[in-house]
């Protein structure tokens, strides 16, 4: 199978490269540390030194003595502490990216071997007809880039991160003389020590356009090379190994890049309508302006002269209308470019992209002809360029920067990323119930119906004609009602969402379909749920289907244990509803879903979780199949194993067979965006890698592989393992002590107060476990090593299945199912990053006796998923397979081990002061960032 993902850090370096990359973080470390003398004196860096070396030492030792150096520490000299060990990861991160990239290009042959091997893979099982087929009916990779409370990256950190990566390149590059390197060590010493002179932290709390800022930075980098380089490189592999013909050469849109920065309202108050509309001029201009300068670059280098090669009359006549329209552009380059038709036609299309942009963003009105419409008339005229190059000797000028536009044109259209919004089922309901009430044309009111009669009567709304004349819902041609005109608050979520969906409608108009594809309806429990946004939808104008339109998609998204069982069911109640079957026809007969990992992880345990995921997957594909509908699966996946993390690559083969088609949509969230896409070539090698995946599944993973026993026998082994290990989570979260020791040994209570993200920890009107949200439950006990979402109740269940008769078949199960060995292996670094004698530590400190019994529970839980998943795999310890990893976490462990001292202090200074502390929060702040930062994927 060739190495692990890009984002998988048992990925094994050689052990030059081992060597080297020790190298590069001694040198980081030591420039930091002249910076912290530089700036903060010789005797803040003895005791950092002092510090270090104490957490190095025998583990008899050096908890005590490092607690009592910790606690004589005061507040400012703690902070500081915490920074320096704090930007210490920050800087052995970069210098590990930089090197998994170097042990990545070695061990793969560099960018495209991925998708060679894939695609040789999927030659040798004869599915090249099917791999065909799926790119016809629009395979592609979508990462979606959401908002999340644990990235509190600053942009100007990035920068500087990024420059030090940059750095540490040519600082290997071959060839470099003693010279050459003396200068970069200048130039890393000089990042550095600006480095420490940046408060990483943000002043204030983050608001929703401070984190869409942040995802533009992203996406911004990610379109500029990486996706076409990727697009043009995935054409030639397939027309290479698959027989693929190029359309009209232009390489197709596998890879897309979406984001719900903005868009993502469910319990966020903060991202009210006019936020949203932000948001998408946001991505219009970023994507307009990228258009026009990457038109530009063909100004300069679309040379041919008409004097010297032909022209086709279809460009002569594109010239033309171009002078009628643009008069002013014709006399400033019609005598430049007298004989250059291609360079006078590429000026004429940045004119027009300009002034499209000025319309779409200022709303200045032009003249037909004079901007563009939609990515279509801009496609169209990139087409004729390429028509004419072609038929005049130009094929290779066609195939080249001009293709690797149009393939961006059309995977970004004139949006930089597609924007999907989400809002809780709650919301579209209590929505809908005031506009019909307010109608007043239902015999009974809304709120009274049972959920099958209310099933009945959206689906008649959905297909009828008349509207119910919503305020604020209707479409309009200028802005939107009671957005953006200071009452936005006015009438709660409800009001907002009849206001949101108006802007939908006029980004629709003014974009055309790119640029927003789905509403996403969190926490659905029946078919109502999706019913009712569906209608909302329909009721400003984005669906009509008496006219045959349906330009939005609803899709439900199943997060809690019962909705995912019910998810078979659940789809073939949406689908036999004939105006709602007939919405899904007009979206191409494709009905999409949104699995969510954190919440399910939190109501039931990991095990349950993944394995009723999977199980839902399975039961929605064949409902799909029956009603001759594709599924499309949004998986909701964070960082951490809790949320559904883990390498990509292996995570999309381990998927049910059948459940990969069309586009691959998967979240990228908080700090492991950053970890794979901030350093461009790795940000490649992970598209790379996870379209390679997808490209495989869909072409080869079509039907289970094995005997209909065999898949039985591993069900029957499955559902023992997860009916154990959710009732050992229950158990364990049923505690009557659980909330408050939870509470008291991480630092979730002051999470909710740090400025690091614009959502609540708790949702709205909530209290307690079922009210906290998944991210600051995993991030907390992360926080703390207890890591509990990660591998609670797999050991009860994996003992319980073994003890039962299952234990051979769980080894078959080990050693042949991609899902179950993916999940092993998941389960394995979470267990690997936990640390009971730490976890031990904070419960010393900070929980109260009478709330200490649940640390027995997590610890006894502990070793007996250890000691069951060894007894699995055959490994000696943890890790085994992985030893590069191990060592890493180990040398990791001991600079984390500061850090979760100075938190577990400064926690305890906290707590027992009567009002908050801003300079200690901003200390403790300082933790959470380091220990995130060393643990890597925590969100």
């Amino acid at each position: 199978m060739g190495p692990g993902s890009p984002d998988d850090p048992r990925t094994v370096p050689s052990d030059e490269a081992q060597a080297a990359l020790r190298a590069d973080v001694r040198l980081l470390g030591g420039l930091l540390g002249e910076a912290i003398a530089r700036h903060q004196g010789a005797d803040l860096l003895a005791l950092v030194e002092r510090v270090r070396w104490l957490a190095r030492a025998p583990a008899s030792n050096r908890s005590a003595e490092l607690g009592r150096l910790v606690g004589a520490t005061d507040l400012g000299t703690a902070a500081q502490l915490a920074r320096a060990f704090s930007l210490y990861f920050q800087l052995a991160n970069v210098a590990e990216q930089v090197h998994r990239v170097r042990a990545l290009e070695v061990q793969t042959g560099g960018p495209g071997a991925w998708l060679a091997r894939s695609l040789s893979r999927v030659a040798e099982k004869g599915s090249l007809g099917a791999l065909v087929e799926a790119l016809d009916a629009g395979l592609a990779l979508r990462p979606v880039l959401t908002a999340h409370p644990t990235e509190a990256a600053r942009r100007t950190v990035l920068d500087k991160l990024l420059t030090i990566a940059d750095l540490l390149e040519a600082r290997h590059r071959s060839g470099a003389s003693g010279v050459e390197r003396a200068r970069t060590e200048r130039r890393l010493a000089e990042v550095i020590d600006l480095l420490w002179q940046t408060d990483e932290l943000r002043v204030a709390r983050p608001g929703p356009m401070d984190e869409l800022a942040w995802s533009l930075y992203h996406l911004e980098r990610l379109a500029r090379g990486i996706v076409p380089d990727l697009l043009e490189d995935a054409a030639a592999a397939l027309a290479e190994r698959a027989g693929e013909a190029l359309t009209e050469g232009v390489p197709r849109p596998v890879v897309q890049l979406g984001s719900w920065v903005g868009g993502d309202r469910d319990g966020n108050p903060s991202v009210t309508p006019e936020v949203t509309r932000a948001a998408l001029l946001e991505l219009r201009e970023r994507a307009l302006t990228l258009l026009q300068e990457e038109v530009e670059l063909l100004v300069r280098e679309l040379s041919p002269s008409s004097a010297l090669v032909g022209v086709s009359d279809e460009l002569l006549a594109q010239l033309r209308a171009g002078r009628a329209a643009l008069p002013e552009v014709a006399r400033r380059f019609s005598v430049l470019n007298a004989e250059e038709p291609y360079r006078l036609a590429c000026s004429f299309i940045v004119e027009r992209l300009a002034r499209t942009r000025r319309r779409l963003v200022g709303g200045e009105s032009q003249g037909e002809g004079r901007d563009y419409q939609g990515p279509w008339e801009l496609e169209a005229d990139l087409a004729v360029l390429a028509r004419s190059l072609e038929a005049n000797g130009g094929a290779l000028a066609a195939r080249g920067r001009l293709a690797r536009l149009r393939a961006l044109v059309r995977a970004t259209g004139f949006s930089l990323a597609v924007l999907d919004v989400r809002e809780h089922a709650r919301v579209f309901q209590e929505a809908l119930g005031r506009v019909v009430d307010e109608a007043g044309d239902w015999p009974v009111p809304y709120g009274t119906l049972a959920r099958a009669a209310l099933r009945g009567e959206l689906d008649r709304e959905l297909g009828g004609s008349r509207p119910f004349g919503a305020a604020g819902a209707r479409p309009c041609t200028g802005g939107t009602p009671g957005v953006g005109s200071g009452t936005e608050d006015r009438g709660g979520p409800a009001s907002h969402l009849l206001a949101l969906f108006t802007v939908l409608a006029e980004a629709r108009r003014h974009q055309g379909p790119g640029q927003v594809e789905s509403v996403v309806v969190s926490m659905v429990e029946g078919a109502d749920d999706v019913l009712a946004a569906a209608v909302l939808a329909k009721e400003a104008g984005l669906v009509d289907l008496r006219r045959g339109r349906a330009e939005l998609g609803i899709v439900p998204l199943l997060e809690t244990l019962e909705a995912l069982r019910r998810a078979g069911s659940l789809l073939e109640e949406l689908l036999e509803c004939p105006a709602y079957r007939r919405m899904v026809a007009l979206r191409g007969q494709v009905q999409e879903v949104m699995v969510g990992y954190s919440d399910s992880n939190k109501e039931a345990g990991i095990t349950t979780s993944q394995w009723e995921i999977y199980r839902a997957q399975r039961a929605m594909r064949d409902v799909a199949r029956r009603h001759g509908v594709r599924l499309r699966v949004f998986h909701g996946r964070g960082g951490t194993t809790g949320r559904g993390g883990g390498p990509t690559y292996e995570a999309i083969l381990a998927q049910p067979a059948g459940t990969v088609a069309g586009v691959l949509k998967l979240t990228e969230q908080g700090e492991v965006v950053a970890d794979k896409y901030l350093l461009p070539r790795l940000a490649r090698f992970n598209l790379e890698a996870a379209l390679a995946g997808a490209l495989e599944a869909a072409a080869c993973h079509r039907e289970e592989p094995w005997p209909a026993e065999t898949v039985s026998r591993w069900e029957q082994a499955m559902e023992v393992v997860s009916t154990a290990a959710q009732s050992a989570y229950r158990s364990l979260v049923e505690h009557p002590a659980l909330w408050t020791y939870f509470n008291q040994s991480s630092p979730v209570e002051e999470l909710a107060a740090l400025p690091i993200g614009s959502r609540p920890v708790l949702r709205p009107g909530g209290e307690g476990l079922a009210a906290m949200r998944a991210i600051p439950w995993v991030f907390a006990w992360n926080q703390s090593r207890h890591v509990v979402p990660g591998f609670y109740g797999l050991g009860s269940g994996l003992r319980a299945a073994r003890e039962a008769g299952y234990g051979s078949v769980l080894s078959e199960m080990t050693s042949e199912w991609p899902f179950f060995r993916s999940f092993l292996a998941n389960v394995e670094m979470a267990l690997a990053k936990a640390d009971m004698e730490i976890a031990g530590r904070y419960v010393e400190r900070l929980v109260a006796p009478e709330a200490r019994e649940p640390a027995g529970l997590i610890a006894d839980e502990y070793e007996r998923a250890e000691a069951e998943l060894l007894g699995l795999t055959g490994a000696p310890r943890l890790l085994a397979g992985a030893p590069l990893l191990a060592r890493t976490l180990a040398v990791r462990d001991a600079y984390l081990l500061p850090l979760h001292s100075l938190q577990i202090e400064l926690l305890a200074r906290a707590r027992s002061l009567p009002a908050p502390d801003e300079q200690l929060a901003r200390a403790l702040l300082r933790t959470v960032n380091g220990i995130a930062a060393g643990l890597r994927n925590t969100g």
